[in-house]
């Protein structure tokens, strides 16, 4: 089954890859002189607060004609992109010079609505030509006044296009405000408003091609790449540390062991055991929730090629910067594509460990990640719906949302599930199992689950902390990431000390003759995920401005949905190494 997905999920990447070029080739449109060139007003909301976003018409801006939605795909949709056509006109070539666009008479209350979103620096984005614009709706007069209700708002009433282009193509555009052309919204009276703008059309050498590289520049400056290669070399001497920790101790232990274990059965055949061999018939024993630990294993495994196959497609530039919405329609897509991946897995474990309801454990792996997944969407898209934001998703994309997980995940699922029941695969236990269980002796407190938890997922943490900055700043802020094959590598190193502290720690919980290794395993493994839950609370309190109920609750939400996915993930990464390497030590010794 496994081999079978993987030509079918390589010809998808292929295929997704293709389909983005053409989106990106979509708007590569020539235009002549006086030609209409598209404009679209997207979203407005609170600079601190990325999630938080309403539509640009929601404040009460005027418009000289009837404004048409864009036709917006699903990733655009999940995006929270809600494009319009602006109230600007940018012909091809055409300069401008204070150009009224449509004037209003602002009332009362939509002066004080004005002043409300200016207090808290909202913010615009537009799109020309796919070329994204930004810019301040206005702006605060503090200078010289200590008390807040001497405060003067300002609301920008002229905006300045500078446009360049290359032959019939174009190339860059920037946005800037009139600081000395504003409307006074500090008292509560109705005022009238000429919304102008004007444009002025500058040559270039740029080519077509390198028009987006300016929006990538900003995450590869020496600066900033200096702290991302101290972050390689950070993690790189933590794997290297850890390795040559198992490498000198480890090693040395286990190589002493089998002299040991190899001599004992030369000359005494009563001598009593003790250490890892003394549990040989109790170490292979099926654990308990055999059913739950095999979906979080076909869950991990899921994700974990979701996560492979996202940085597949970065790498190979899919996910340009503002690339609208091209992340999550992948995400959404070869989540639903990978189901049989996780059905598979998950049964054909199951089924090794002697169980017999496949079916439920199926529904369950099934629901292990959608379900907490899917009721904190529907309690978050609530939030959204009140606040009237972009957030909320259309009624037509969560059928759309539901579709393919009704014909696509859970098809494939199934699919997966029957090929790993059928698959007829034996667990292979080195060693017999006996009976009865030996009794865990009594252990220290340090040597206790949660104390490993805490020792398992420090040192991978401390390996990728230092760029989980510039990935957090980048989805909760306004900073560009582009660097994916830095991110890949710092990837790569999770997984290495993952696995490696994970396998360190099974062989001492072995050594103390304690012989419930499985779900330890896991739980070390997937510690990870929740010290960068512990991060997320120290960013958003120490390294961010964000406030709010909604946005304190997308960020919360969401990021405890992408913590349990790490858990998941980095767990069936631990328990896989723990398993390979229980098999090894104990396929490398004689036992009666």
């Amino acid at each position: 089954m496994e081999k079978k997905l993987v030509p079918c999920l390589v010809s998808f990447v292929l295929i997704l890859c293709s389909v983005s070029h053409v989106r990106s080739d979509a708007s590569d449109n020539r235009y002549k002189v006086g030609d209409d060139v598209p404009l679209y007003v997207n979203k407005v909301g609170p600079f601190h607060n990325p999630s938080e976003t309403y539509r640009y018409f929601d404040l009460p801006f005027c418009s000289p004609g009837p404004k048409k939605d864009k036709k917006e795909a699903l990733g655009e949709l999940l995006n929270g992109d809600r494009l319009v056509t602006a109230p600007y006109k940018l012909d091809f070539l055409n300069d401008k010079d204070s150009e009224i666009a449509c004037k209003k008479r602002l009332t009362k209350e939509q002066v004080a609505q004005f002043r409300e979103v200016v207090s808290k620096d909202y913010y615009f984005q537009m799109y020309y030509d796919d070329l994204p614009i930004w810019g301040f709706l206005g702006k605060v007069d503090k200078e010289g006044k200590n008390d807040p209700s001497e405060y003067k708002y300002y609301l920008f009433k002229h905006l300045h296009f500078t446009i360049f282009y290359n032959k019939d193509r174009v190339i860059e555009i920037a946005a800037q405000s009139d600081p000395n052309n504003v409307v006074d919204l500090t008292e509560d009276k109705e005022v009238d408003v000429e919304f102008m703008y004007s444009v002025k059309w500058k040559e270039t050498e740029i080519q077509f091609e390198k028009r987006m590289e300016k929006y990538s520049q900003s995450s590869s400056l020496p600066h900033h790449l200096e702290i991302h290669w101290f972050s390689i070399i950070n993690s790189c001497v933590t794997v290297l540390l850890l390795t040559g920790f198992l490498a000198t101790i480890l090693m040395r232990v286990l190589k002493n062991d089998f002299v040991k274990y190899a001599h004992d059965e030369e000359s005494a055949e009563d001598l009593e055991e003790t250490g890892w061999k003394y549990i040989h018939g109790d170490v292979f024993r099926y654990p308990s929730y055999k059913s739950l630990l095999a979906a979080a294993v076909g869950s991990g495994t899921q994700l974990f090629t979701l996560t492979i196959f996202i940085f597949m497609l970065a790498i190979v530039g899919v996910f340009y910067p503002y690339n609208r919405g091209a992340l999550f329609t992948a995400l959404v897509v070869i989540y639903a594509l990978t189901a049989g991946i996780a059905g598979y897995t998950a049964a054909s474990f199951f089924c090794q460990l002697e169980g017999t309801n496949w079916v439920r454990n199926l529904l369950l792996t099934g629901a292990l990640f959608c379900g907490p997944l899917f009721l904190t969407f529907c309690f978050l898209n609530t939030v959204a719906i009140a606040y009237s934001a972009t957030a909320a998703l259309p009624f037509g994309t969560i059928v759309v949302i539901f579709l393919i997980w009704a014909l696509v995940t859970t098809p494939l699922l199934v699919l997966g599930g029957i090929a790993g029941k059928n698959s007829k695969a034996e667990f292979q236990a080195p060693v017999r199992t006996t009976k009865y269980p030996r009794e865990i002796p009594q252990l220290p407190w340090y040597r206790k689950t949660l104390p490993q938890m805490a020792m398992a997922g420090f040192l991978p943490f401390s390996a990728i902390y230092i760029e989980l900055y510039y990935i957090f700043a980048s989805v909760w802020g306004h900073r560009i990431y582009t660097i994916y094959s830095i991110l890949f590598i710092v990837f790569i190193i999770l997984l290495i000390v993952t696995a490696f502290i994970t396998v360190a720690l099974t062989y001492f919980q072995l050594a103390a003759e304690d012989h419930e290794w499985w779900w330890r395993s896991f739980l070390c493994g997937g510690s990870t995920g929740l010290f960068i839950y512990g991060y997320c609370l120290y960013y958003y309190y120490a390294r961010s401005d964000m406030s709010g109920f909604m946005q304190t609750s997308f960020f919360f939400g969401y990021m405890a949905c992408v913590c349990y996915g790490f858990f998941l993930m980095l767990g069936s990464i631990g328990f896989r190494a723990s398993l390979f390497f229980v098999r090894h030590i104990y396929r490398s010794i004689k036992c009666e």
